[in-house]
């Protein structure tokens, strides 16, 4: 049989060989001709970049020296006028100072012309190094389609019939004015273009410039091989031809092409030893190919002997198939397929069954496994040794807002996760790789939901190792509310702790269970410390704000440290929280307010003295006249002998009443002016108004202005500081009477009124002066408004700080025209009328 499976082998490997031979020539002749084609394009390709390249060193070139320093300084002090003739200097002997020879160093081929213009584009100056004249058309004027203030242009286009490189760049002088433009010419022509395709092998290609509208050269790397004037369908017959735009340059009116010429001799040269290549190495696959076909035909027909042999032992003893006898006589391949097939329907049928065992217990892991990834409140992914998902329960939908079949095939760690918890998931998937004791590996990371939130997970990875095969099921499950809860509860614990006031909390008992670091100035003076229990007094406070169930105020000054403390009970818990503030700085503040009020209304009555004194002086004056003519009276009675007992001392009363009175004035104006701090006391209100009166009578008599007092029948009580009332009393009725001056002496009216409204006494300030314009009603008790030359501006400010800190109220009501009247409101003192009715009571039969 091996002998057979030999011949059978070399028939059947040569006659494939010879199907094969057929299409591998066709594939090799047209992957050939598909390379062929890459080359000659990847020629033409490398030839247009040399030229680009060249093209680009010009324009580079002339970057350089249109920003030399030579240039810029020739340039600095040129002034060229715009509207006066252009006569350009032509430069044919020697190179001007402003342009350095950067063409030698650079190996380019040197220009024709070097032109320096103005803004304007007209030809200042000309460097012509060679007999050939400047063409024509830019000879005095370049067009400015070829310039460019922003960047060098380069482009090659036709003047006088020939081709002409030009690169132009803008010019400035040293001060950075725009001056105008360098412009390079340089013919294109054999050198030009050879110097473009510097180390290119004319015998394997040759390179030319063709006008696209005639397919005829213009311009070639070897005039006499590739003529100018010659058409592309010259050469067609002679060479390879590859055209290639110049896109730069498709605005020139040359609109030019690059074409690239390869002879058919070298393409044909390199056909034919690619063939001949080709068929040597076929042959010896082939040769290759039939042993190799032959020799695994051998080693099967070889193993399928051992094979058949072992089938036969296995059925004997597996199957109770009796082993094949083969005899001499009959057919003996036909006695084994029939042997063999009925061995494979044997096989199939235990097979078959197997199958459908397999299958039943494969249907129901598959009904649990559903159940569990359908039932389960935490997310499950499964990934492959390649971490993609390739399963993804309704939970793992729900965490992450993805439907399972955009899911299936990504990756787990690039989808679900940032950047940030990536080398972490990383380190935990490889440490439940190495895990054997322990079933799962855990840790907590950061997952990224569809909508790129972020939400925090922990996650459980269980390895699954197959024979050939690993995997991984992921359980994660979502500990947002865990992370808010935790954050929340330390949030509260730190509250108290950081809180810069002081925080205790105390139970029923008095004893100290809490207290944060600010509470123990708290504690020192308390004597006690967490744990120990407050000072019987404090221990009935808490006792009695656990009772009531209502907060309690307390203030504790501590060696002029003031704290205000706050007692809150929390009775369902069975303690009360004391939160402490350190109100010293308010009580300095409240403190040094009112000094700074009682200085300033020290200062307004000094200001209020000095218009009072003229009447202070005539009051004084009226008592010191009476004693002095009582005093001459009883002397002149005296002298003469008929002054009577009775006479002298009834004169002597009256010098000691007119004394008194004059001594009162004095004490009168001692308090108002007398700086004293602020004592409230109990007085009528409708007695200080008198009294202000009386400080007033030489004003009133002045201006002929008789007060009208309309005071209320009973005593008004009112607890106040009466040096400052009065001095608010003083400035309204000083105010009125200012402003009746305005007015016809017949028209002057002032009338002051006093009643109790409720829990009010109320006093009232009417004149009948000018009036007081709206807009300024707003503003009237605003400090330094003033309508006096000489006012300050402080006079009702003063007095409507003085009305609000005894708990009252003023305001005015104006008329423009017909006068202005004044309100003043102040708390009536209850403690004097209740005092009031007990004493009436108490008389009362």
């Amino acid at each position: 049989m091996p002998w057979i499976a030999i011949c059978v082998g070399l028939a059947a490997g040569t006659a494939i060989w010879t199907v094969l031979d057929q299409i591998q020539s066709k594939q090799v002749d047209k992957i050939f001709g598909q390379e062929l084609e890459a080359q000659l394009d990847l020629r033409a390709r490398e030839s247009l970049i040399r030229f680009d390249r060249y093209l680009s060193s010009y324009a580079a070139t002339t970057r350089l020296l249109a920003n030399h320093r030579k240039l810029s300084e020739y340039l600095e002090p040129l002034f060229w006028s715009r509207d006066e003739a252009v006569t350009p200097v032509i430069y044919k002997d020697f190179r001007p100072l402003w342009l350095p020879d950067f063409f030698e160093r650079d190996a380019l081929t040197a220009p024709s012309q070097v032109l320096l213009t103005d803004v304007q584009g007209r030809v200042r100056e000309i460097f012509q190094p060679t007999a050939e004249p400047v063409p024509k058309e830019i000879a005095t004027q370049v067009p400015t389609q070829y310039l460019d203030e922003r960047d060098v242009r380069a482009v090659i286009d036709r003047f006088d019939d020939r081709l002409y490189l030009l690169a132009s760049d803008a010019v400035e002088d040293a001060g950075g004015y725009d001056m105008g433009y360098l412009v390079v010419l340089v013919p294109v022509n054999d050198a030009f273009i050879g110097a473009s395709q510097r180390g290119l092998d004319l015998g394997r290609a040759a390179v030319a410039l063709v006008d696209s509208d005639d397919q005829r050269i213009v311009a070639s790397v070897d005039s006499t091989t590739l003529p100018p004037g010659t058409t592309l369908a010259d050469w067609i017959d002679t060479y390879v031809i590859t055209s290639q735009s110049l896109p730069e340059y498709e605005g020139s009116d040359s609109n030019l092409l690059f074409a690239t010429f390869v002879p058919h001799a070298s393409v044909e040269k390199m056909s034919r030893h690619v063939r001949i290549f080709e068929r040597r190495q076929r042959f010896f696959a082939a040769a290759v190919f039939v042993v190799v076909f032959t020799g695994v035909i051998y080693l099967v027909s070889s193993r399928l002997n051992k094979v058949l042999k072992r089938m036969t032992r296995f059925a004997q003893r597996a199957l109770g198939i009796p082993e094949p006898g083969f005899k001499r006589g009959g057919n003996q391949l036909v006695l084994l397929e029939e042997w063999i097939q009925h061995f494979t329907q044997l096989v199939m049928a235990a097979r078959e069954e197997m199958s459908q065992r397999h299958q039943a217990e494969m249907r129901e892991s598959e009904a649990l496994k559903a159940a569990v990834m359908e039932a389960s409140l935490d997310a499950i992914v499964t990934l492959d040794r390649y971490g993609k998902v390739i399963e993804f329960n309704p939970a793992a939908e729900r965490l992450f807002a993805l439907a399972r079949t955009f899911a299936i095939g990504a990756v787990f760690a690039d989808r679900f996760l940032p950047d940030v918890a990536q080398a972490a998931f990383k380190r935990l998937l490889d440490r439940s790789r190495h895990l054997h004791r322990e079933p799962l590996g855990r840790g907590e990371l950061i997952a990224l939901r569809a909508d790129h939130s972020e939400v925090p997970v922990e996650i459980s990875i269980a390895p699954i190792e197959l024979e050939d095969e690993h995997f991984h099921t992921l359980y994660i499950h979502d500990i947002s509310s865990r992370k808010r809860a935790e954050q929340e509860i330390k949030s509260l614990a730190r509250f108290a702790s950081e809180s810069p006031n002081p925080i205790l909390r105390v139970s029923a008992e008095g004893l100290i269970v809490y207290a944060n670091n600010a509470s123990r100035p708290l504690l020192i003076a308390w004597g006690a410390d967490p744990g120990e229990y407050l000072t019987d007094d404090w221990a009935r406070e808490v006792a009695q704000a656990l009772e009531t169930g209502l907060p309690l105020e307390r203030e504790l000054d501590l060696s002029g440290q003031v704290y205000s403390l706050l007692f809150a009970p929390i009775r369902d818990l069975g303690y009360v929280n004391i939160y402490a503030r350190d109100i010293t700085a308010v009580r300095r503040a409240e403190q040094e307010s009112r000094q700074h009020q009682a200085e300033l209304v020290h200062v307004c009555r000094l200001s209020t003295m000095g218009e009072v004194a003229t009447g202070m002086a005539h009051e004084l004056n009226q008592p010191l006249s009476a004693i002095v003519n009582y005093a001459n009276g009883c002397t002149r009675r005296l002298q003469g002998g008929a002054g009577q007992a009775d006479e002298l001392i009834g004169a002597m009363g009256q010098i000691t009443a007119q004394a008194k009175r004059a001594s009162e004035i004095i004490r009168r104006l001692r308090a108002l002016v007398g700086k004293q701090p602020p004592i409230r006391t109990q007085a009528d209100l409708n007695h200080l108004v008198r009294e202000v009166c009386s400080f007033l009578e030489f004003e009133t008599s002045r201006i002929g202005v008789q007060i009208q007092l309309d005071l209320d029948a009973e005593a008004i009580p009112v607890r106040v500081d009466l040096v400052q009332v009065e001095q608010v009393l003083l400035n309204l009725v000083g105010n009125a009477l200012d402003a009746l001056e305005e007015r016809p002496e017949s028209e002057r009216h002032l009338r002051i009124l006093t009643r109790m409204e409720a829990d009010l006494a109320e006093v009232l300030v009417e004149d009948s002066g000018p009036g007081i314009a709206p807009d300024r009603l707003p503003i009237l008790f605003d400090a330094f408004v003033t309508s006096k030359e000489s006012g300050m501006g402080m006079g009702l400010a003063i007095s409507q700080t003085i009305v609000e800190n005894h708990d009252g109220r003023i305001w005015a009501e104006s008329e423009l025209g017909h006068g202005s009247t004044f309100h003043l409101t102040l708390p009536l003192s209850l403690d004097a009328k209740d005092a009031e009715a007990d004493t009436i009571e108490s008389l009362e039969p």
